[in-house]
């Protein structure tokens, strides 16, 4: 299963599992962002930066992918609720 695929094209549970998979790739990318903030606050440098830079914009575009499938989950469970 391909998390690049778009949210509606997913099953549910391979939805439910590309969410799983990208919130623990997110808590990993926001651990090394801490570290390498914790660098950049002690030693800065050109490198250091850029390497933060890098890893701002892999965070952000995951929580993008997060947020889509997060409203394409809330999405199907709203058409399958029951009206009340």
């Amino acid at each position: 299963m391909a998390v690049e695929e778009a949210p509606g094209q997913l099953g549910n549970e391979d939805l439910d599992r590309a969410l799983e998979e990208l919130e623990a790739e997110e808590v990993e990318v926001s651990r090394l962002r801490r570290k390498l903030h914790d660098r950049l606050a002690s030693f800065p440098n050109e490198v250091a930066q850029q390497q933060e830079r890098e890893l701002s914009a892999k965070r952000r575009a995951l929580h993008v992918r997060i947020d889509a499938l997060r409203a394409e989950r809330s999405r199907r469970r709203d058409e399958t609720a029951p009206d009340g």
